[in-house]
């Protein structure tokens, strides 16, 4: 799946990936390749990218649609 990791002014990653883990108000959510379409709103913790590349937040939403997950931030 594409993932793109932007913030207000910058983007902080922007490749594919196989899993994503993301911090959410009611629990961190695995997202695999051509999971269904949400929108998740996020909360202070990490979101860890394919176990190898992890950003600090605090807070955010995150939406996947066509294999595809936008996730923007605030760190």
């Amino acid at each position: 799946m594409r993932v793109s990791v932007l913030e207000t002014r910058d983007v902080l990653y922007d490749e594919k990936a196989i899993k994503v883990v993301l911090p959410g108000r009611e629990g961190e959510i695995c997202v695999l390749d051509f999971h269904q379409p949400f929108f998740y709103r996020l909360c202070k913790g990490r979101i860890i990218i394919d176990d190898s590349f992890t950003i600090a937040i605090r807070d955010g939403v995150a939406h996947m649609q066509s294999n595809e997950l936008v996730i923007m931030v605030e760190k």
